[in-house]
């Protein structure tokens, strides 16, 4: 893997509006741990018929799924216990699009479920005691600034060639995307500010109509 910036854009970011013609999407939110309620909250105030994934089976007929913030190693082992880790991995590897929040991020990486081409650094901001908030501009979502929620957060240390780095602090990339894999470090469900949310909606109803501008 190579740690550098990607000069492509980040345009299939973008939220669509909304195809009144067609069912709503279909997104699951994986809930072991975390605060997958706030996601879910959020998708559902923008149009989307949301479900909470705790089995392989709550994988069947999404359009996308959500893994949120939470504690990473906790995560990993629920996932394993239920046998979620290789359904993900299935999931994705059809498709299917993934947003990762924080510990999603972490456990979406090379080292862990191998969605994404990217290795993260755990609690790189510091513990607890450092959590902060910054404005972030992020590739794809506009000139107006994101505020983001940074928990015990993570960035990327290294990404392959073909991995979009959407935004930075202090040099380090805290959003990527890698295909179908949007992936932060921050919790944009902690805020009223829902344009990531949007944006991996946008990105599922590429995947669902079969739009190669998502791969």
């Amino acid at each position: 893997m190579r740690s550098r910036r990607s000069p492509k854009t980040a345009a299939c970011c973008k939220a669509a509006a909304p195809e009144l013609s067609r069912p709503p999407l279909r997104i699951g939110v994986l809930a072991i741990q975390g605060d997958f309620e706030a996601h879910r909250r959020t998708l559902e105030s923008l149009g989307a018929e949301v479900s909470e994934v705790r089995t392989a089976s709550g994988l069947e007929a999404l359009d996308g799924l959500v893994i949120p913030g939470g504690e990473s190693t906790t995560i990993s082992m629920g996932m394993e216990r239920e046998g979620l880790d290789d359904a993900i991995r299935s999931f994705h590897r059809e498709g299917g699009p993934i947003f990762g929040s924080c510990a999603g991020m972490i456990v979406s990486d090379s080292a862990h479920l191998g969605l994404a081409d990217y290795l993260c650094r755990r609690n790189a901001f510091g513990r607890q005691l450092q959590s902060f908030e910054e404005d972030l501009r992020v590739e794809g979502l506009g000139d107006e600034p994101l505020r983001a929620v940074f928990i015990r957060a993570p960035w990327v240390e290294e990404h392959g060639h073909d991995v979009e780095v959407l935004a930075e602090v202090h040099g380090h990339p805290v959003s990527v995307r890698d295909a179908n894999v949007l992936a932060v470090a921050f919790h944009p469900e902690l805020t009223d500010d829902s344009r990531l949310h949007a944006a991996f909606m946008a990105m599922c109803t590429a995947a669902r109509s079969g739009d190669p501008a998502h791969r």
